[in-house]
Order: structure tokens, then sequence, then C-alpha cells
């Protein structure tokens, strides 16, 4: 069976919409299916690999309670929000090892399937998610990016709020991050007071950008080489606080624009990204970051974009 007619595996956690979203169009072109989480290692999930034993240069298979997958002729992988098992049930250092196993086996065989498409490769997605190689690639590729520093020092920190005020704060890495109640906490980006800073920045590198005085922000899809763009209007610093505070209106980029943002993919080995741009009232669209495997399917019918459909259509094309 050649690659372009074997299944795509989507590896994702349960409860996952947005891979629902794009199962539901592969399904309406008839691509078959093998959906599956890592955490799922033992009864309800098997892989069986083979290397160095001629072409193709991995073979084997992938069974669920319900599906299976000839691991050479995969013709795509969609790499979504994949959730890792961790054991509780063992000791500490046993399941230290156990989970290590899982990682680079069950992991590995899935990062060797590079002979299909992926929608991205996870260590494509690890080199693209650092913000401050981001900034320093965008830059380079004649982005608009605002000033930016990331850094520990607070003397640096004092010298550059009072250089490029008004700043703000934002996290290097969202993290899941709790509270002593178990209550979940949200890092927001933030305006930062210059009387606020001490010496606790001190203890991990923080990132402090000049803000920028926006008309409006754009989220930018990018599949393939197909580009969606929103705009998104609202009265927030950080529009995330809020998503019914929101309009969206879909716009069109200008096209040294959008063609950069695909060739900044290209540059990452990425099939798809979502981008975060500021539209400054001066109409200049400045760059803010790259969410290597960030979250669209809201915005399918916020603002009607066939973006399911565009991410089924590049998983059913297969091959790299």
């Amino acid at each position: 069976m050649p690659r372009t007619a074997g299944p795509v595996l989507v590896v994702t956690e349960p409860d996952d919409v947005t891979a629902s979203m794009v199962i539901a169009e592969l399904n309406r072109r008839r691509v078959p299916v093998v959906r599956f989480n890592p955490a799922d290692i033992g009864d309800a999930l098997h892989v069986s690999a083979c290397f160095g034993t001629g072409a193709p240069t991995v073979s084997g298979s992938l069974r669920t309670s319900s599906r299976a997958a000839a691991l050479e002729q995969v013709r795509a992988v969609y790499w979504r929000r994949p959730v890792w098992p961790r054991f509780p049930h063992l000791a500490p250092p046993d399941a230290r090892f156990a989970a290590a196993q899982v990682r680079y086996g069950l992991g590995g065989i899935l990062h060797a399937l590079t002979e299909c498409r992926y929608v991205n490769h996870p260590l494509r997605n690890y080199a693209a998610e650092h913000k401050p190689l981001q900034l320093a690639t965008a830059t380079r590729m004649g982005f608009t990016v605002p000033p930016t520093l990331i850094s520990n020092d607070l003397g640096e920190i004092r010298s550059f709020v009072r250089d490029h005020g008004p700043v703000v704060y934002k996290a290097l890495r969202w993290t899941a991050y709790h509270d002593s109640d178990g209550q979940g906490l949200t890092t927001w980006t933030e305006p930062v007071d210059p009387a606020e800073l001490d010496e606790s920045v001190k203890v991990v590198p923080h990132l402090f950008q000049s803000r920028v005085d926006k008309a409006a922000d754009v989220r930018v899809v990018v599949v393939g080489g197909r580009v969606f763009a929103v705009r998104i209007d609202s009265e927030l610093l950080d529009w995330r606080r809020d998503y019914g505070a929101l309009t969206y209106r879909v716009i069109d980029l200008p096209t040294q624009t959008a063609e950069g943002l695909v060739r900044f993919l290209r540059h990452f080995g990425l099939a798809s990204g979502s981008f975060d741009l500021a539209l400054g009232r001066d109409g200049t669209l400045h760059w803010l970051e790259l969410n290597p495997n960030g979250q669209w399917g809201w915005l399918e019918d916020a603002a009607g974009l066939p973006l399911a459909a565009a991410f089924a259509d590049l998983l059913a094309q297969g091959e790299p």
C-alpha cells in the first residue's frame, strides 16, 4: 500500500476538540485515522518497530484498542497535545525510568517516521518554541520586532524600562501553574510598573518588551502555504483574558508579510503555526511571537475560516 493510501496518526490527549474537528474532516475524505495518546501505553496501546532490516527505514505496527497502523504505510502524523504516562502506581525511581522508556521508545519511534508528512514534528516544534530564537530569526528576516530585553539583571532591566517604556512583561514559556491550594494560575501579558522592579528579578530571566501602541491584534494561522489572518479587536492588553470581549474580522495581509510568515515556518521545518502580530495605530504590523502548535479551533466558528479543512487537506496529501 502506498503511503498516500495509508492512515494518518493523530497523537493527542482524549479531550482535544481541535483534533476532533480535523479528524471529522479526514473522515469526510475517507482517510483512515488512528488516534491515540502516549499515556495509553500498555493494554490500550501497543507498538513494535524494526530497524536495520532493509527498506523501509522503519517498519512495524501501532495498535490501539480499535485501530491499527503499519508504520511503513503511515501517510502523516498530526502531533497535537499528547500526554505522557507518569506511572503513579510505581515507586518514584521506577516511575522515572518507565516514563523515560516511553518518551524515548514510543516517542523515538514516532520521531523516526520522517518519510511521511509531520504536522508538526515535535523536535521541530521544540526548536521553534524558544522565544529568543524566534525574536532573532524574525529580526533577521526583516519583520518589525518591538524592542525586547530578556534578562535577570536588575540594572539592565531598569535601564531598558527607562529607555523603551511603556514596557510589558511576558512569560518566556507557558507552564501549568497552580497555587498552594491547587487553584490554576495564568501568566498574562502585563504592564510593568518601574516602581515594582526589585531584586526578585534575579532568580530567572524575564522577557520585557516595549508596548506597541496598537489598534488591534492579528492572529495568523499558516497551514502549509495557506495563510489565514484574523483581526482581533478589543480594549485588552492581552486579548486571551476575555474571549467574550473580542470581535473578529478576516483580513488580507500584505503579500510581503504573508510570504514572510510562510518562509519563517519553512526555516524551522514546520508545516503549520499560529502567529501573533500587533497592528499599530500607524498601520505597522509588529511581529510578536509564534506558537508552532497553537490553538485555532475557536476561530473556525468565530471568524468563519475553513481551518479544519485546511489541516485535513495537508494531512491527507501525505509525503513531507
